[in-house]
């Protein structure tokens, strides 16, 4: 008895340290070998009834597991992306004691960095402070950007290169997003290059209800190379056209004027808004510590789960997230870490588009392998599902919506979810005042479906459970399985009929465990 308290007082006591240590953890799960940065976990096999496609996974260790389950949900969060702004937005430009850089190596660093830039990598005692501060105060963060630019510099450096634009303008998606797909500012600008919605559409990233692509990292790179490449045309100077970027072309022409004249962002910069101000140091100061990352002890981590390790799939057919993660047993946290601009977790077929999928290479050959069968399996479940998709709408398209007795602005903003000053810009509304049978027109970010009360419930379509025959068969989970890949071994056998069978409500399986099948 007294073994059994000491077993559960241990637990408990490491359950609550782990707790307490939750953001060193996160913080060192990169650095562990065993422990994959963007949770590369057992990806489990397709198979038909015909052929067995046999893939080769270890066991993975739960606490391992579990470690690489909350990197990714850091990966997918906006936490380290408002840690960012706020850092931007709030330098004060004050001296830091950092001894372990002198000021004459920092000069020495950024006269080496200048020649071979674009930019104007000056020592100035403002860079000076912001690379020291965040060497002192930011080590973390940098070192898990740092970790995380090997998967997305890549696709930054060749799409760059094909528009013939500096390479360092990688770091620029640091200080907007700090590597978050699917950040959002507090007014609205979205994905890893964070477009507002009216430039976004100018650069051809479409925004539905199923599909924003200012967070697809490829599209909204390529939207990004051109932009910049048409502000530098305008201003030709790259400092000068990171400050647009950040506060808008007129912004800048305005601190020009109000300089007296001056073209040099550092002339300039009082004469910007605030953050914009912070905003080129900060791009600076990221260069710098990357560039010279080893120099102050950060370590450069290849991560084994790479850009060059997936590969894309055109999407045939409506399917959902978890579905693919169900069929092939990759996390889903993955699959959205890989797919970012499905906002619902939902890839549409629409006519005209293309939507594709990113999976892991060892999973794609599976996938198209067996494509039918899973496609029809999607259809299957689609079928069963009480409460239908959301219906797609291009949030693209025009509306223009009839003022009813008891709107208002703000009213009519929550129904399209746009903001009220927006209508006012759109319909050159200089007041909030409306008139019964006035139209307005709106360009909605999500559409507006009135909720049907069905007065027959006889109309539900209910659902059937296949009873467990006399003649069953124990079948043993395999290191690999799926409740899919399980039923297509067995005629007439459903996931659904194998979760009903032995008590199943998700799709979690154990090697190991036994499950009732029928054969009737």
């Amino acid at each position: 008895m007294a073994f059994r308290f000491y077993i559960l007082t241990f637990l408990f006591s490491f359950s609550f340290c782990l707790s307490l240590a939750q953001n060193e953890i996160d913080s060192l799960s990169f650095v562990v070998k065993d422990t994959l940065v963007y949770g590369k976990q057992i990806v489990k096999p397709i198979e038909t009834v015909t052929d067995s496609i046999d893939i080769k996974k270890l066991e993975d260790h739960e606490l391992a597991a579990n470690i690489d389950e909350k990197w990714l949900q850091e990966l997918y969060s906006n936490n380290l992306f408002d840690t960012i702004y706020k850092t931007v937005s709030e330098l004060d430009f004050k001296d830091v004691e950092y001894p372990e850089l002198p000021t004459d190596t920092l000069k020495a660093r950024l006269e080496a960095l200048n020649a071979r830039t674009p930019f104007n990598v000056e020592y100035s005692p403002s860079l000076e402070s912001v690379i020291k501060s965040y060497l002192k105060h930011r080590r973390d963060l940098i070192q898990r950007l740092l970790t995380l630019s090997h998967f997305y510099f890549p696709m930054f450096e060749r799409e760059l290169d094909n528009a013939n634009i500096p390479l360092e303008i990688k770091y620029l998606a640091i200080v907007e997003s700090a590597l978050k797909p699917k950040a959002k500012s507090r007014v609205g600008a979205t994905g890893l290059w964070q477009f507002m919605f009216s430039t976004g559409k100018m650069y051809g990233l479409d925004v539905s209800s199923y599909v924003d692509e200012r967070s697809d990292p490829i599209k909204s790179t390529k939207a990004a190379t051109k932009y910049l490449a048409k502000l530098y045309e305008i201003f030709g100077d790259w400092d000068l056209a990171l400050a647009a970027y950040n506060s808008g072309p007129g912004n800048v022409t305005k601190a020009i004027r109000r300089s007296g004249g001056y073209k040099n962002y550092w002339n300039i910069r009082h004469n910007l808004p605030r953050e914009t101000a912070g905003y080129l140091p900060a791009f600076l100061a990221n260069m710098y510590i990357f560039e010279y990352a080893e120099a102050h002890g950060f370590k450069k981590i290849k991560p084994e789960f790479t850009l060059t390790e997936t590969d894309t799939v055109l999407v045939k057919n409506m399917i959902t997230l978890d579905q693919v993660s169900e069929v092939t047993g990759t996390p889903v946290e993955q699959l959205q870490f890989l797919n970012p601009s499905y906002k619902l977790d939902i890839i549409p077929v629409i006519k005209g588009e293309h939507y594709y999928l990113r999976l892991p290479r060892d999973v794609v050959g599976t996938f198209v392998n067996n494509e039918e069968k899973i496609y029809a399996f999607v259809k299957e479940e689609f079928a069963k599902r009480e409460k239908p998709l959301p219906q797609f709408f291009n949030a693209t398209d025009r509306v223009r919506y009839k003022v009813q007795s008891g709107d208002y602005l703000g009213k009519i903003a929550r129904r399209y979810s746009v903001r009220v000053s927006q209508i006012k810009q759109w319909n050159g509304l200089r007041n909030n005042d409306l008139q019964i049978g006035q139209r307005l027109t709106i360009y909605p970010r999500k559409p507006y479906t009135p909720q049907v009360v069905s007065s027959s419930s006889s109309t539900k379509k209910k659902t059937i459970t296949k009873p467990l025959s006399e003649d069953v068969i124990i079948y043993t989970v395999k290191n690999g399985d799926s409740l899919w890949s399980i039923s297509q071994k067995f005629s007439g056998v459903s996931v659904q009929n194998i979760r009903d069978w032995n008590g199943i409500s998700g799709n979690n399986l154990k090697p190991g465990m036994k499950l009732k099948i029928s054969k009737g």
